[in-house]
């Protein structure tokens, strides 16, 4: 996913006249393989912990907030026509997906 991820800069460079969004789909395809194989394994779980639901669910959100983020760059649309507006919403996005992250794991253990 991530060579994607690179593959999409290296084919839309900033000022481009034309977009191809073919990486960006390829990419999609290959981060939706862990989210399925994950979710066989949680739905066929017999009890989970309700903060391990938490972390699931929020890791989902985050997950996907990444690619609509890299779509709306792409794409240049509002904001997002500033490349670097993108590329402060990947910094932020991780931020606060890695922080969330860690508060749930720390209460998490805590609640056990």
């Amino acid at each position: 996913m991530i060579l994607f991820g690179w593959l999409q800069e290296l084919m839309n460079p900033p000022g481009r006249t034309r977009t191809t969004m073919l990486p960006f789909w390829f990419g999609c395809v290959a981060g939706a393989a862990p989210w399925v194989a994950i979710t066989a394994n949680v739905l066929g779980a017999e009890q989970l912990p309700g903060f391990v639901l938490g972390i699931f669910g929020s890791l989902f959100v985050f997950f996907m907030s990444f690619a609509v983020n890299q779509w709306l760059q792409y794409r240049e649309i509002g904001p997002w026509r500033s490349y670097a507006y993108g590329e402060r919403g990947y910094l932020v996005l991780s931020l606060v997906a890695k922080s969330l992250l860690a508060w749930q794991v720390f209460a998490g253990s805590l609640a056990t």
